[in-house]
C-alpha cells in the first residue's frame, strides 16, 4: 500500500496516469488511519471494491482479505479495462492471491502486468520450524501459495522487488523470468509523512514514563527477529552489569508487534527478554497502531532500535521514516540485508550484523546511550546521498520498468 501511495503523486510527471483499484476500507480488518488519504493527490482516480464480510467467511475458516476480495477485483478491473485504455497493470500488494488475475487479463486482454514483491509469497522459511513458531494456518497457506504463485509468475511481464534475494529466488524457481524486465527498488523516503505526523496530538503518558529514556521499535515482531533481539538483549544485560547507573535510565518499548486483531496478538519479544534476564526493562504491546501515530511515537522516543530478520531478503519497511526523524538509530541485521547497506551508506545509524557478539554490540550501544542521555548526539546523516532514496527517485525507477515493458510490447 505504501509503495503505491508514495508513487502516485509523481507518476503523472513522468507520463503515467494512475488508476488505483483497492478494497473499500470498511471491509478491511485492523487499525485504519484515514490520514493516509491526505497524502494522495486530490485528482487521483480511485475505484473502491467490495469484499466478502469476514464475519461470514471466518465461519469456514477464511479471513484473508485477498481471498475475500478476489471475486470483486476480477469484475471491477474487467469493467475498467472495457471502459478505458489500460496500458499496464501493476500489482503492489502482499495480498498475494489477487496476483493470479494478472495471468487472466494478460491472456484475454493482452495487457502486460508487473508484480512488485515486497515480501516472499511461496516460502519454505517456516517448513522446518517448530509448530509454535509457524504462523496460524501455516500448512493451508503453504500449499495455497505453492499452487498460486506459478500461475501469477507464468505470464508476468516484469518484476520489481525490494530485495535482490527475492528476485534471485524467483529466478531459480521460474527461469523464464530472467528474460523479463527485473528491478530491485526499495521503498522511498516520503517527507510528507513526517510533516503529517508532527501535527498529531497523541497521548503517550501510558507509554513513555518521564523518569526513563526510551529505546523504541514500532513494527512487526516474529521468531525470525529473535537472533537480533537475543544479541541486543544480551548486550543490554551486560551493560546493566558494567554501568548500571546509565543503563537503568533506559527502557525498551516494542509497539505493534503482531498482525492479529487487537488484544489477540502473541508476544514474541517479551519471551526473548525474559530468557535473557531483562524482562523488567522491556515492554511489548502487540496491538498495531495507525501509521501516523506510529511515526509520531518514533519522534517522541530517545533512541530507535531496528531488529532485523535472519532472512537476508528482509528490508525494514519503516527504515526511511526512522532516518527522517533524525533520531539516534541502532540496528542489527543479516549481513546481506539492504537495510544494513542503506544505513551504512547514508551514515544514518549504528549497524551490527547477526554475526557480531554481544560485547561488540555493547561497545557501540554504550557510546550511543551516553550521547543520547547527555543530549550530545549529533545526526551525521549524509542527506545528499539520502536523496537517491526519496519516493520520487524510486518512482522514476518504477516508470523506467513500465516504459521498457510497454515499448517492447
Amino acid at each position: 500500500m505504501h509503495r503505491v501511495r508514495q508513487s502516485v503523486p509523481y507518476l503523472k510527471n513522468y507520463g503515467w496516469n494512475p488508476i488505483v483499484v483497492c478494497v473499500d476500507e470498511k471491509y478491511v480488518e485492523g487499525a485504519k488511519d484515514e490520514r493516509l488519504l491526505s497524502s494522495l493527490p486530490a485528482n487521483l482516480s480511485i475505484i473502491k471494491i467490495k469484499a466478502f464480510s469476514s464475519i461470514w467467511t471466518r465461519k469456514i475458516g477464511l479471513g484473508a482479505l485477498a481471498l475475500r476480495s478476489l471475486f470483486f477485483y476480477f469484475f471491477a478491473v474487467n469493467k475498467l479495462i472495457k471502459s478505458k485504455k489500460i496500458d499496464l497493470i501493476y500489482f503492489s500488494t502482499t495480498c498475494f492471491p489477487v496476483l493470479i488475475l494478472g495471468n487472466l487479463w494478460r491472456w484475454y486482454y493482452k495487457i502486460p502486468y508487473v508484480i512488485d514483491m515486497q515480501d516472499p509469497w511461496y516460502s519454505t522459511y517456516y517448513i522446518d520450524k517448530p509448530k509454535n513458531e509457524r504462523p496460524k494456518k501455516y500448512w493451508f497457506s503453504y500449499y495455497l501459495n505453492k499452487f498460486l504463485e506459478p500461475i501469477a509468475m507464468k505470464s508476468c511481464s516484469g518484476l520489481i522487488s525490494v530485495s535482490d534475494s527475492y528476485i534471485k529466488q524467483l529466478h531459480e524457481r521460474y527461469p523464464d523470468l530472467r528474460t523479463k524486465v527485473n528491478a530491485t527498488i526499495t521503498f522511498g523516503a516520503f517527507d510528507k509523512d513526517l510533516e503529517i505526523s508532527k501535527n498529531l496530538n497523541i497521548s503517550d503518558e501510558l507509554l513513555f514514563k518521564p523518569e526513563y529514556k526510551y529505546i523504541l521499535y514500532v513494527g512487526r515482531g516474529g521468531f525470525d527477529m529473535q537472533p537480533a533481539l537475543t544479541t541486543f538483549f544480551k548486550a543490554f544485560k551486560l551493560g546493566l552489569t558494567e554501568d548500571p547507573v546509565l543503563f537503568n535510565k533506559f527502557r525498551l518499548l516494542f509497539i505493534g508487534t503482531s498482525y492479529a486483531p487487537n488484544g489477540k496478538g502473541v508476544k514474541t519479544i517479551l519471551p526473548v527478554a525474559d530468557k535473557n534476564g531483562i524482562l523488567d526493562y522491556v515492554e511489548e504491546n502487540t496491538d498495531r497502531v495507525p501509521y501516523f501515530e506510529g511515526l509520531a511515537l518514533l519522534q517522541k522516543a530517545s533512541l530507535l532500535f531496528i531488529p532485523g530478520s535472519n532472512d537476508p531478503g528482509y528490508t525494514a519497511s519503516k527504515l526511511y521514516p526512522y532516518i527522517l526523524t533524525k533520531k539516534p538509530i541502532f540496528g542489527i541485521f543479516h549481513k546481506e540485508s539492504s537495510a544494513k547497506s542503506i544505513l551504512e551508506e547514508t551514515n544514518s545509524g549504528i549497524v551490527h550484523t547477526l554475526e557480531d557478539s554481544e560485547l561488540d554490540v555493547l561497545n557501540s550501544l554504550y557510546i550511543l546511550l551516553n550521547k543520547t542521555y547527555d543530549n550530545t548526539y549529533s545526526n551525521n546523516t549524509d542527506w545528499n546521498i539520502f536523496k537517491k532514496y526519496s519516493a520520487e527517485e524510486m518512482t522514476k525507477k518504477q516508470v523506467s520498468v513500465f516504459n521498457s515493458i510497454v515499448s517492447n510490447g
